[in-house]
């Protein structure tokens, strides 16, 4: 599960929280010094502001939704002619600015929330003692709470850095591996060709000079011998040849590099038809980690689908994953790197983010 899901499912558990504290006076439990309408309509907004501040995209939205949930929960316990546990909707309201703010700004926000309870503490107890000790035990609630979230934020920023630099590293292992069987395809590639290339063409030489050698028998040999050693050494070549063009397992290396990612199940298909060489094999592997990158970061999605195709003179990969999309689009350094890559080799990339995040890549064989 991404950053922005865990933030919604916070946001869904603190609207419980909320409304369970909040109840009493709803239903008329306990009186406000309002009317019960506009009670009713503050604690709306800021059950609205906390939705938006743990859910919408624009830092902006985040920043004035949190507001209004502060200065809403601020009312509802002013408002309040007993404010018993209303107190909790300030530590609610602490706790979601942990998604909002950094930690200075949070530990800021505490403090004015602790002034509103001392207040608070004062109207109702008309008593020093037992207010401070209501305003330390809210005190000491808001920080645990505020702490602990940004624990919490903190290691899932940490798994989430940790998974896009696993999908990294398995593409840089992918691409070295793949590298030194290259190399060692040109070794062996160029051994056949200066050892048994080099020996065939020589017999082919000296079989030609047999054929001018008296002897019907020995020149018939030696046109048989000549026609073999010629048919050798065009295998050979076209041995060399295959050594030299052969790329390497796309679909294995695709399910390598994406294989037990944390929080994405990532399922590839390659078409049996699909044959690339190695440049666009090493592209079709680097289009591949950008996405799943992209899928981590941003998508907030659990599933990814990838499929390559090829018809013999193209090979295309589609992938789609079932995150959220995104209401305008913007290319990153990433994407586009990618589009740049794939139109050196004579193809594009195409991206489509109105439902899920999809992205193709086309590339001539």
């Amino acid at each position: 599960m991404g950053r922005i899901g865990t933030e919604v499912w916070a946001g869904l558990a603190m609207l419980v929280v909320a409304v369970g504290v909040a109840a009493p006076t709803l239903f008329g439990l306990n009186n406000a010094t309002v009317s019960g309408f506009w009670w009713a309509a503050i604690f709306v907004a800021f059950l609205a502001g906390l939705v938006l501040a743990t859910s919408a995209r624009r830092r902006s939205v985040r920043y004035a939704a949190l507001l209004s949930a502060v200065l809403a929960s601020w009312a509802l316990v002013l408002t309040a002619q007993s404010t018993g546990i209303l107190l909790i909707l300030l530590v609610v309201a602490a706790a979601t600015s942990v998604y909002v703010v950094p930690l200075w700004a949070t530990l800021v926000l505490v403090g004015l929330n602790t002034s509103v309870i001392a207040s608070v503490a004062l109207i109702h107890t008309h008593d020093l003692v037992e207010g401070g000790i209501l305003t330390g035990f809210y005190l000491l609630i808001q920080l645990a709470t505020a702490l602990s979230t940004t624990a919490f934020v903190r290691e899932q920023c940490a798994r989430e850095q940790l998974a896009r630099a696993n999908v990294d590293l398995k593409a840089a292992n992918v691409l070295l591996s793949e590298s030194a069987r290259t190399a060692e395809r040109l070794r062996i590639s160029r051994e056949l060709h200066d050892l048994i290339g080099h020996q065939l063409t020589v017999l082919t030489l000296e079989l030609e000079t047999a054929r001018h050698v008296d002897g019907a028998r020995a020149r018939v040999h030696a046109e048989r011998a000549n026609e073999v050693a010629r048919a050798l050494l065009r295998d050979v070549r076209a041995t060399v040849g295959r050594l030299r063009n052969e790329a390497p397992d796309l679909e294995h290396a695709l399910r390598d590099m994406t294989d037990a990612l944390p929080g994405l199940d990532v399922t590839v298909e390659v078409s049996p038809t699909v044959r690339v060489g190695e440049r666009e094999t090493t592209a079709l592997i680097r289009a591949a980690q950008e996405i799943v990158t992209n899928t981590l970061r941003h998508a907030d999605a659990r599933e990814l689908w990838i499929d390559v195709v090829g018809d013999g003179e193209t090979v295309t990969l589609r992938a789609r994953d079932d995150g959220r999309g995104a209401e305008q689009l913007r290319l990153g350094n990433g994407l586009r790197g990618l589009r740049e890559r794939f139109e050196e080799l004579g193809g594009g990339v195409w991206i489509d983010a109105s439902s899920g995040f999809q992205v193709t890549v086309r590339a001539p064989v």
